[in-house]
């Protein structure tokens, strides 16, 4: 391979980075994670994040979560995104407080989880587990 195209493939690996990088976590206020373009919304002064590959079962209907909007645009367009809101349900087995399922109906709800950092609650890893 010639210099010329190890350059091009080390620039554009580089732009990849840079473009993933735009929508990771950072720290927020009071010493939580905030994430601005990862799929979460608030219910009950809590914030829930998705998790994917859990397996759950809907329970009764809990309420309204509210979708805040990404803000991966560094402070501009500020406004222009509305907040948005859904349905939240309860998870069979498991306390609102650690996770809650969310979606415009019970069909399409998704499971979403109250952590802070990178560590899932233990309930929540059980039902990934499928114990």
């Amino acid at each position: 391979m010639s210099w010329n195209g190890r350059s091009a493939g080390v620039l554009m690996a580089a732009a990849m980075v840079m473009s993933v990088a735009a929508c990771t976590a950072d720290s927020g206020s009071g010493g939580e994670e905030s994430a601005s373009c990862v799929n979460r919304y608030t219910y009950q002064d809590r914030s829930y994040r998705d998790v994917a590959n859990v397996n759950f079962t809907l329970g009764k209907k809990l309420g309204t979560a509210t979708q805040p909007p990404c803000e991966d645009t560094g402070g501009q367009d500020k406004g222009e995104e509305p907040v948005t809101t859904e349905t939240a349900y309860e998870v069979d087995g498991i306390s609102p407080k650690i996770a809650i399922a969310i979606g415009d109906t019970p069909k399409t709800a998704t499971f979403f989880a109250a952590y802070s950092g990178s560590e899932l609650p233990p309930e929540v890893q059980k039902l990934i587990d499928g114990h």
